[in-house]
């Protein structure tokens, strides 16, 4: 299979949506493209090495990850104590979602690793990739809350 035919599109979605439902008891919509570079965020990465190179970053803006932190830990808002609760979370929501994509990736014959999960969080930053052979930003929304879920992919080498 080339990578161009991978269909990454409908994987990231679905990858997304059941981690979602299954683990956080969230139903999120697909939502339009929306500008978080101004907007306090977290973004959880992981990066992809192997017969393919790639990145998937989930942005969430700073609520949302503690909304996302509470469901996770089956806890109230209040509850949360610290910043590491929050970013413990969206770190482990960025591997499964990045384990759920490396699984059909090496499903389809791109074998490769995952990498242990980073975070970046703060505001008025961007965060920007090029030279991949395939690409793909998807947002969605549960309730007011806004996330964009992000991967690059290329042949590795």
């Amino acid at each position: 299979m080339e990578l161009a035919a991978f269909d990454l599109p409908t994987f990231l979605r679905g990858a997304t949506q059941e981690v979602f439902d299954t683990m956080l008891s969230m139903e999120l919509s697909e939502q339009a493209s929306q500008d978080l570079c101004d907007t306090n965020r977290i973004v959880g990465s992981v990066s992809l090495a192997g017969k393919i190179s790639g990145t998937i970053n989930i942005h969430v803006t700073d609520p949302f990850a503690h909304q996302i932190t509470a469901n996770m830990l089956g806890m109230e808002l209040d509850e949360i104590d610290s910043d590491e609760e929050v970013h413990d979370v969206i770190g482990e929501l960025s591997n499964m979602i990045g384990g759920d994509l490396k699984s059909r990736l090496c499903d389809a014959g791109f074998t490769c690793e995952l990498s242990i999960p980073s975070i970046t969080s703060g505001k008025d930053f961007c965060i920007e990739s090029r030279g991949w052979a395939v690409n793909e930003r998807v947002y969605f929304q549960y309730q007011e809350h806004i996330a964009l879920i992000e991967a690059f992919i290329k042949n590795g080498g």
